[in-house]
Order: C-alpha cells, then sequence, then structure tokens
C-alpha cells in the first residue's frame, strides 16, 4: 500500500469520527463539562475540597444544563459558587466553533491527546488561557474517555468489515516519524457503520495486522462474513490467519491503480475504461462475459495487462455474492464524504443508494489514468436486514489464498 496522507481511496478515520455522533458525544459531553470544572477553579483559585490560602470562594454544587449539539443532546453540569459570580461563556462560544471544535477531537483519538490541542481547545470555549495544573487535567480525563472507546466491547456481529491504513506524521519520544495508522470499519445487520479500532504501528506487516485483527476478536468481534481490504501481502496473511472464514474482496480502485504498471504511458484511454465497467455490471455472469470480451479485444495490443487481469481479476470481484444493491459499496475500502441522502453518516439507508450509471455513462470525458485512480465513490450506507429477524447470513463462502 503506498505511503500516502489524505489521498483519495483511504479511509480519512478523522473526517468519519468528526461525522460520528455515537463516538463524538461522549468525548464532546466530557470536553466540555472538564472545561466548565477548570473555570471554576480558576475562578476560586483552587480545586474541589483544595486547601488554599488564594481561595476566592467556595462551590455550591450545579445546576442542570441542556446543549443542543451537532452530535446531539448533552446534559452538562454546570458548577456554582456561593456568592454567584461564577458564569461561563462557554454555550455561546460553544455554537460558533463547534465544527473545528468537533474535529480537534476527532482528530486526538488518532493522534493522540496533547497539551497543545487542549489549550486551543479550552482557549477556543472560554476566551482565555488556563493554567498549566488545569489543562493537564482535561488532558487526563480526555484520555481516559477515549480509552474507554477504543476498549468498548463489540457485542453485536458485523458482517461486514473494512480494513485500510493510512500513513500519519507522528510524534514519538520527541521524533517525528511517518507510522501506520491501521483502521478497521464493521457495517452491522442494521447498516450502522462504525469505526471498530484505530491503532498505530510501525509499518504494515503481517505482525502489526495480525495483532490488529486479533485485538478486536478479544473485544468480541464476531459473525464477519465479508472483508474488504488491499491487497498488502501482511494483511492477506493476517486475514487468512485470524478470520480464515471471511469472504475476501480486494479493493478494486487499488486494483484499477495496480493496473497502471501494466500499461505504456501512452495507453488506449478506452482500454482502461471498459476494465472499470466491469465492476459496474448487474451480477457476476455478466461481469465475466464482459471480461472475456474485454481479454479478447486487448490481449494482442497489450499482452502484459490482461495476463495480468486475468490472473489477478477474480479475488476483485468477490462482491458480486451479495445483494445488488451493496455492490457499490462494498467493493472498495474508500468511504468518502456522505451524500444528502444520509442524514447521519453512520445510520444512512442502503434502499436510498443511487444505482450505477450504464457503462460508458457518467465519465465527464476523463482520460483512462484518471478514472483508474479515482477513488471518489458514493457513501457506503445502511443495510437491510439479511432476512427477517435479521439473524439470518449473506450466504458467503470463503476464499482461499491468493
Amino acid at each position: 500500500m503506498t505511503k500516502r496522507q489524505g489521498k483519495s481511496g483511504t479511509i480519512d478515520v478523522k473526517a468519519l469520527l468528526a461525522e460520528d455522533e455515537e463516538f463524538l458525544r461522549a468525548l464532546v459531553r466530557t470536553a466540555l463539562q472538564e472545561v466548565l470544572e477548570a473555570e471554576m477553579t480558576e475562578a476560586l483559585g483552587a480545586e474541589k475540597g483544595e486547601r488554599a490560602a488564594g481561595r476566592q470562594g467556595y462551590r455550591s454544587g450545579y445546576y442542570g444544563r441542556t446543549l443542543i449539539t451537532r452530535v446531539g443532546k448533552l446534559e452538562l453540569r454546570v458548577p456554582q459558587d456561593r456568592a454567584g459570580r461564577f458564569s461561563t461563556e462557554l454555550f455561546e462560544r460553544y455554537q460558533r466553533s463547534e465544527r473545528a471544535l468537533v474535529a480537534a477531537l476527532a482528530e486526538m483519538y488518532v493522534q493522540g491527546v496533547s497539551t497543545r490541542k487542549v489549550k486551543a481547545i479550552t482557549e477556543e470555549l472560554c476566551g482565555h488561557s488556563f493554567s498549566a495544573s488545569s489543562i493537564s487535567a482535561i488532558n487526563r480525563r480526555l484520555d481516559d474517555s477515549l480509552a474507554q472507546f477504543t476498549g468498548r466491547p463489540l457485542a453485536e456481529p458485523f458482517p461486514y468489515l473494512i480494513l485500510d491504513a493510512r500513513y500519519e506524521r507522528v510524534r514519538e519520544a520527541g521524533v517525528i516519524a511517518s507510522q501506520a495508522v491501521l483502521i478497521a470499519i464493521g457495517i452491522d445487520w442494521d447498516g450502522r457503520r462504525q469505526v471498530l479500532a484505530v491503532d498505530l504501528a510501525n509499518r504494515e506487516s503481517r505482525s502489526s495486522w495480525r495483532d490488529f485483527l486479533l485485538g478486536l476478536k478479544a473485544r468480541g468481534l464476531h459473525g464477519v462474513e465479508f472483508v474488504v481490504a488491499d491487497d498488502h501481502a501482511g494483511l492477506r496473511a493476517a486475514l487468512r490467519e485470524v478470520l480464515a472464514e471471511a469472504a475476501y474482496q480486494r479493493c478494486y480502485v487499488h486494483f484499477l491503480r495496480n493496473a497502471l504498471d501494466y500499461v505504456p504511458r501512452k495507453v488506449d484511454d478506452d482500454c482502461l475504461q471498459e476494465l472499470r465497467w466491469l465492476y459496474d455490471r448487474r451480477d457476476l455472469t455478466e461481469a465475466r462475459r464482459d471480461l472475456a470480451a474485454w481479454l479478447a479485444k486487448w490481449s494482442a495490443k497489450y499482452s502484459k495487462l490482461t495476463g495480468w487481469v486475468e490472473e489477478n481479476i477474480e479475488e476483485t470481484l468477490t462482491f458480486y455474492r451479495l445483494p445488488r444493491q451493496h455492490h457499490k459499496h462494498l467493493k472498495s475500502t474508500n468511504i468518502p464524504e456522505r451524500g444528502d441522502q444520509a442524514p447521519h453518516l453512520c445510520r444512512p439507508h442502503l434502499p436510498q443508494w443511487r444505482e450505477l450509471p450504464a457503462a460508458g455513462a457518467g465519465t465527464g470525458g476523463r482520460d483512462a489514468r484518471e478514472l483508474a485512480r479515482a477513488a471518489s465513490l458514493p457513501q457506503h450506507g445502511r443495510s437491510a436486514r439479511a432476512q427477517e429477524g435479521g439473524t439470518a447470513t449473506c450466504g458467503l463462502t470463503p476464499i482461499g489464498p491468493a
């Protein structure tokens, strides 16, 4: 997998988390509550129960305050002092800065809670700086909140699992280095998509992916029948070891990019366009029929490409075993920004997914290489249950080693 950051075709986990209400609700509430507590501590000059010579007052309980946010209603406890002098601008300032603050909290999940980021958040919320000890206290509690999320039990089955990795620059022991960020997205029988795990590794390898998957299973991951992933040797080996029962779908976007290695720079546009269209067929029979026609048409001119495709394409066609309305969204690891038809990122509806265009439609005149590199697919959606009651499986059989 190419080392890259923020390019299409790779899961942008920070964007996903910034739109995931279930993940963010508890984290945002923790952050706001801790800022309120820190404000009171700074105003009184002492922690709760602390004996301090410079104390300027005493706490006197809390009153409840509901804050309407983009991640839902948050029930907060606003501290009061006996003299009634304490006031906060947090609620008004939060509404003005909500998007940036939510994005910053999501980024902490991937890159860790840092003093600098917490300091920026608290100053944005309150309009003034806090003492180092107050910032440290908020850091600790945010760390605890994130740790609870990353280690939460996975009680429900996730029949669809999407695995990918991206590379981020991470500071460790004062040194900035590029590290792999391993990502697992699960889709349950109700079509709810969840970020199951995000973890750092020095590099993608069999051992790092194996430990990552075993960590998921230790938390209760079960019922996986279909895995979408890139053709990374270490990842494939780990899947055969840990999730051997699941069918494997090789990401077709990465496959099309890999195909560029087997053609000259001035390749005929129609060749790669027609290869791309094989993934828009109604079923596997139609795809294989068109593949045979494509091979016959281009084998004389591009024998290296057609030989490679014929040898490797089968594992990119596994998605045809799924219900047709799932095809577009489970043939690639790419998860782009949600469309207007999905009011919540983690709860979109599969029946509302748009159909694929007919072969050749909607290319907008882009050349074949641009199409092959393009990874912008519509949003993953909410899957209908396999059958009434939601306990049936999708009838997939495992694929053996490539």
